[in-house]
């Protein structure tokens, strides 16, 4: 290669570089730009030594340039990965980072300023994003913590200012009913004073049971197989049979110790009963069956009946789901939630099949190694 067309090759190199070039004097004017620079700002290369840095850099830019790049060049001479806005000729910004270096003349005097630009519009979107990301992430933590105040205030309240006065309506109806004096009409109010009460109370306990579940960490059981489970289910039947003239067939064939929170799985027994009773056809009987396996106890529930739709079907754990129910029925539509909790707080499953012939609610729960008492938090 002659020197002739090194030279020339040299001119292209710098004028098409896949980076912009600038050379400054002291004061900041341009004596030198290449052509890659002025395309990127959209200007005529011949337009740019007639301008000075100031003229290039945003507000933001000539105070970075000002108070970091130039200081710093004072002191060490070079300055790499300085972040800069240029204005083009359209009055757009164009991100860029800056590496300079000074030269200095043989007396050690500032004799020129050469500066070395790469487009940085990728990498600044990408530290908007981690910026952004990282309040986002901030703000969450804000918001958690005080979504636990407002859930520790919440169950409070549930908890003792309205439970409290329900204690206190629920002593009053007992006393009431003690009464020999009360009419016929005086005992029928007070017996549907003390439902009220009960019901009162049932859907406090849901409410907070949501709480714990939706607002916390979900619910707690304590765990126990020093307990005979069939009877607690007999009894949970009993008291479903007592409310309605539902007929109710059940199967009980546990013969193996299930280490379970006796008082949430007859609660979720009597949430799954209840809606077989809501949603079943009245003329056939609730089929209602227990059992254990070699590692497995399973809980059923089943009904005939309409069949869930599909859309129904995959909110039918959600809080507040009530699908088609008829007005009589009263109810916040928590059951199966709080059914789900306590599938998940004891390692378990719920699973859900309806055709038409019946709707059948499974719950299913490993076989763990009986403890006397053992507390897990879902």
């Amino acid at each position: 290669m002659s020197d002739e067309t090194l030279s020339e090759d040299l001119a292209d190199l710098y004028e098409n570089a896949p980076c912009g070039y600038l050379s400054l004097s002291p004061t900041g004017r341009i004596i030198k730009a290449n052509q890659t620079l002025a395309r990127w700002l959209g200007l005529a290369p011949e337009a740019l030594p007639q301008k000075t840095i100031y003229d290039l850099l945003s507000f933001g830019g000539r105070i970075a340039f000002e108070t970091h790049l130039a200081p710093m060049l004072r002191l060490q001479g070079n300055v790499e990965e300085i972040a800069l806005d240029l204005l083009t000729g359209d009055g757009s910004k164009l991100p860029v980072i800056a590496n300079a270096a000074e030269r200095r003349d043989s007396s050690g005097a500032h004799d020129i300023t050469r500066i070395t630009l790469f487009k940085a519009t990728d990498r600044r979107a990408y530290e908007r994003g981690l910026i952004i990301a990282r309040d986002e992430a901030q703000q969450a933590v804000i918001a958690g913590h005080e979504a636990a105040i407002l859930r520790e205030q919440f169950i409070a309240v549930l908890g003792h200012d309205l439970r409290n006065p329900l204690a206190a309506l629920g002593a009053g109806v007992h006393m009431l009913a003690g009464r020999e004096t009360l009419s016929e009409r005086g005992c029928e109010i007070v017996k549907q004073m003390g439902a009220s009460v009960s019901r009162a109370n049932a859907l406090i306990e849901d409410v907070l049971d949501l709480a714990r579940g939706r607002l916390g960490n979900g619910l707690t059981v304590a765990r126990s197989a020093e307990f005979s489970l069939a009877p607690l289910l007999e009894q949970v039947v009993a008291e479903v049979r007592a409310g309605t003239n539902r007929e109710i067939a059940a199967d009980f064939a546990i013969g193996a110790p299930v280490a379970c929170d006796p008082g949430r799985i007859s609660q979720l027994a009597s949430n799954l009963l209840s809606n077989a009773v809501a949603h079943g056809a009245p003329g056939s009987p609730i089929r209602f069956s227990a059992y254990t396996t070699r590692d497995q106890f399973y809980l059923t529930v089943a009904n005939a009946g309409a069949p869930i739709p599909p859309e129904a079907k995959a909110q039918l754990f959600h809080p507040f789901f009530r699908g088609s129910v008829r007005r009589s029925q009263q109810g916040l539509g928590l059951g199966l939630f709080i059914v789900s909790e306590i599938a998940k707080a004891h390692g378990g499953n719920m699973e859900v099949i309806s055709s038409e012939d019946e709707t059948r609610f499974t719950f299913s729960m490993p076989l763990v190694t009986p403890m006397a008492s053992v507390d897990d938090a879902g």
